[in-house]
């Protein structure tokens, strides 16, 4: 291990990641120039070349060996630095570290943090969001919260909630278009789609109609709060996952222009535990307030639209 070049290693991961040598100056905080000048480095050391040279000229584009090394120094690399957060911070009897995707932690986990200090004001929670699947064990995490369906038994998945999808709107864009309140009105409003299969309009559209909705226009985001961050400026209609439009919902910031149409997704959040901490007692205390609090925020309110009119409930 003494003979690793830890920053020449560190700068080919930068590269991989942000698939530029300029960008990956950015990153690091270091001129472009030198990050080159590590490459150079990193395959004088190595006696093999990490990119492919094309009509004499070298391309910014990775060999196989250079794409292979790439991809382990950036694994690597982030693993560390989960590592090295987690001893900065310290790790006392009383600490939990939870894994989710940054709209689960944006939209449901964070607003519910207060009640948990509340409850149990000695534990002390640390929130790592990344929208890749890893394990808890790579994560550095006590476990994980996913979204989506069932992961694999050999994680020993445990069911936290259901879900369920339904179209939302800004109340502004819904007054421009004349309070629709048909399904066949989608026709005239513009959509927001979100990668997630399960949040899609042709998957709402076999169920619901209409059967002319163009589905490939509109805006794509890669996340559910980007979609209801767009519906909430009136960039267009989305489908909501209604556990993470429930704020939204009730403050009026969005609101269900169709009444009762949903799509029930069943069970579709799950808490991943760590093997290796699953048994200490304060994971045990954060694990049942989860459960506690998905309980609870079990059904969805009916909420208002801007007339007064009811337009829907979960």
């Amino acid at each position: 291990m003494r003979d690793l070049p830890l920053t020449l290693l560190r700068a080919l991961a930068a590269v991989y990641e942000a698939g530029g040598i300029r960008p990956a100056g950015r990153l690091l905080g270091i001129q472009h120039s030198a990050v080159s000048r590590a490459l150079r480095d990193l395959e004088a050391w190595l006696e093999v070349p990490l990119f492919e040279t094309r009509d004499g000229q070298r391309a910014l584009v990775f060999s196989t060996e250079g794409a292979a090394l790439g991809k382990a120094a950036l694994a690597g690399m982030k693993e560390l630095e989960t590592a090295v957060l987690k001893t900065r911070e310290g790790t006392s009897a009383n600490s939990v570290t939870i894994a989710t995707t940054p709209s689960f932690a944006m939209r449901w986990l964070l607003p519910r943090l207060p009640r948990l200090t509340e409850t149990h004001p000695k534990i002390e929670v640390s929130i790592l969001v990344d929208q890749a699947r890893k394990s808890p064990i790579a994560t550095g995490a006590d476990f994980n919260i996913r979204m989506g369906a069932q992961p694999s038994p050999d994680l020993n998945p445990i069911p936290l909630m259901d879900e369920q999808v339904f179209p939302v709107i800004a109340p502004r864009l819904w007054e421009d278009h004349g309070a629709p309140s048909a399904i066949g009105d989608l026709l005239n409003l513009p959509l927001l789609h979100d990668r997630d299969p399960s949040t899609s309009w042709g998957t709402w559209c076999k169920t619901f109609g209409p059967e002319r909705l163009n589905v490939r226009q509109g805006l794509r985001l890669t996340s559910s709060d980007l979609i209801l961050r767009a519906a909430e400026q009136g960039q267009g209609v989305a489908l909501a996952r209604a556990r993470l439009a429930e704020e939204s919902l009730t403050n009026g910031s969005l609101m269900r222009p169709f009444g009762q149409p949903k799509l029930d997704l069943g069970v579709n959040y799950w808490i991943i535990p760590n093997p290796e901490t699953k048994r200490r007692r304060v994971v045990r205390s954060v694990t049942d307030w989860l459960l506690r609090e998905a309980c609870m925020n079990g059904d969805m309110v009916a909420v208002s639209g801007p007339q007064g009119n009811e337009v829907g409930n979960g």
